[in-house]
């Protein structure tokens, strides 16, 4: 019996295309309550990214798994080691690399060049405020995005061995503490609400939704996921344009 669902936001939640939730997905949600079934986010965005959607959630896996709350209660807070931070910010320094960082409760830009601005038009969301990059050093930060080829991630991982790079955008990766992940904020998730691993279901298309999609119950992957996603999946959908979570939904609630 499916107790919790668990969903991705972008190229999920909300189409690249339209940059909204569809109407397919707000009927998906109703199902879903009506059968007494818990909702919950899991992003890689932080809380300030989040946008208003027309769908109710208990709780927020952030900064993927770095950061877990319910409106009460923060349930899991594992930042980036400062001697990490320190190795990125003066490789990207060095580098003149565009780099956000985000915090608890905001974030900030170093560096803006245009792949930044690309990225933020992309997402649509409005450009954080611009700092020098060593102010950066004082804060405690949950999730990088480092604007950066993949040709650079495996250097980049050998700086920073207590963090991991979950990349799912060709233009940039995330770098998240090594321990953290969307599995460990369900998993801190369902030990507060009393849900079983067995009872949940997840929803993702990127590379950084694979630990989540192989920890649920049962884990979708997205119409519009890469083949190296919907092969950790136990089920493929429709894409996000396609209806992708109403069909889903509908199937597995007769």
């Amino acid at each position: 019996m499916i107790k919790a669902a668990f969903f991705d936001i972008d190229g999920t939640l909300l189409s690249f295309k339209t940059h909204r939730v569809s109407d397919g997905t707000v009927r998906a949600f109703d199902t879903l309550h009506r059968h007494g079934v818990h909702t919950f986010i899991s992003s890689g965005r932080p809380m300030v990214l989040i946008p208003p959607m027309p769908i109710c959630f208990e709780a927020h896996i952030t900064m993927n798994g770095g950061y877990v709350f319910t409106p009460d209660k923060v349930l899991l807070s594992n930042p980036i080691p400062s001697a990490d931070l320190e190795a990125w910010l003066d490789f990207a320094k060095q580098r003149n690399l565009c780099t956000m960082i985000f915090t608890a409760d905001g974030m900030m830009l170093a560096q803006p060049n245009e792949m930044g601005l690309k990225l933020r038009d992309q997402l649509e969301f409005t450009m954080p405020p611009v700092v020098d990059i060593d102010d950066m050093r004082r804060h405690e930060v949950y999730q990088i995005i480092a604007l950066m080829p993949a040709n650079l991630d495996s250097h980049v991982a050998s700086l920073l061995p207590h963090c991991r790079l979950p990349r799912w955008h060709p233009a940039f990766t995330d770098v998240v503490a090594a321990d953290n992940s969307k599995a460990c904020g369900m998993e801190a998730i369902c030990r507060h609400f009393g849900i079983c691993q067995d009872e949940t279901l997840a929803f993702g298309d990127g590379a950084n939704d694979i630990e989540m999609l192989q920890w649920a119950g049962i884990g979708v992957a997205m119409g519009n996921a890469e083949q190296g996603v919907k092969d950790q999946a136990d089920l493929v959908t429709r894409s996000v344009d396609e209806e992708g979570i109403e069909y889903t939904i509908n199937q597995l609630f007769q």
